[in-house]
């Protein structure tokens, strides 16, 4: 429990910091921040595996580079899920989700938090 405790605090603070970072990424409280995360991680568990199955094809012509463009997809949906997370284009949803998953290992390499 302690564990994903801390990867949610992990994630919410990543986005907090993504937000701080860029201009289209928007979030108007801490609230909205971990809804968001949590928002994301329920969707990188349940539903991205099966994607990343399905575009399998297409990740291996790109050599993984369509792994991005799902992760912006993600976030894309999740600001228009969650109230308060605000995510403008899908350019801007592409660059946080880069911007995310380095952040989500740098902060997560730094408090010892493992996927």
């Amino acid at each position: 429990m302690r564990k994903l405790i801390l990867r949610l605090a992990v994630s919410a603070l990543s986005i907090y910091i993504i937000a701080y970072l860029m201009e289209g990424i928007h979030v108007n409280s801490i609230e909205a921040t971990i809804i968001a995360a949590v928002v994301l991680g329920i969707a990188n568990t349940l539903v991205k595996p099966i994607l990343i199955i399905l575009t399998l094809p297409i990740n291996i012509m790109t050599l993984g580079l369509f792994t991005f463009i799902i992760n912006g997809g993600f976030l894309k949906m999740t600001a228009s899920i969650v109230e308060g997370f605000t995510v403008e284009g899908y350019f801007d949803a592409i660059i946080g989700a880069i911007l995310l998953s380095i952040a989500n290992m740098v902060l997560g390499s730094l408090t010892g938090v493992k996927k």
